[in-house]
């Protein structure tokens, strides 16, 4: 039985970028992510750019999961090893709960591209009843771990948030 998800879920993308913050960079993967969203059928309530500062980033997270109950916050950016990349420790401090298939399976689509993908320390977890995925800050690289995990957030994020129908295929 295929479940049919009839709510609409709430979502931020939030760049990390401290060019990009500055202005000094146009922000290419932060667009194409909510483009991607809104394709989908998600509500894209909240963007923003800011810089690559692990308190910045956790008190952005907190706050878009604690007080404006974001089901999705998708993050672009961060995920590689430069001395400027705070991402993943920064929703790894905010998480209660880590979600590794969904980067296990964003890096296998891209390690399908190139072998560069070794690379991103991108992770996916829980905070409360949200979801928080974060991608890589370049726009090809962020549409393709987008478009590795996107047929599956809906369904995630229904059961996240208490949906109890059977959605598996029968045997």
């Amino acid at each position: 039985m295929e479940c049919s998800f009839s709510r609409t879920y709430r979502c931020g993308v939030l760049t990390l970028s401290d060019k990009g913050s500055r202005g000094e960079r146009e922000d290419t993967s932060g667009p194409l992510v909510q483009e991607m969203l809104r394709a989908r059928g998600f509500e894209v309530a909240l963007a923003r750019i800011i810089p690559d500062q692990q308190s910045l980033i956790e008190q952005i997270l907190t706050q878009w999961v604690d007080e404006e109950r974001l089901d999705l916050i998708v993050t672009t950016g961060g995920t590689g090893v430069s001395p400027t990349d705070h991402t993943p420790e920064a929703t790894r401090a905010v998480i209660d709960r880590e979600v590794p298939g969904l980067a296990e399976a964003m890096r296998l689509a891209s390690l399908q591209k190139t072998i560069q993908a070794v690379w991103s320390r991108g992770i996916a977890g829980i905070r409360d009843r949200s979801l928080i995925l974060n991608l890589p800050g370049s726009r090809k690289a962020a549409g393709e771990n987008l478009e590795a995990v996107l047929p599956a957030l809906e369904h995630g994020l229904y059961k996240l948030q208490g949906g109890d129908a059977d959605c598996g295929l029968p045997d």
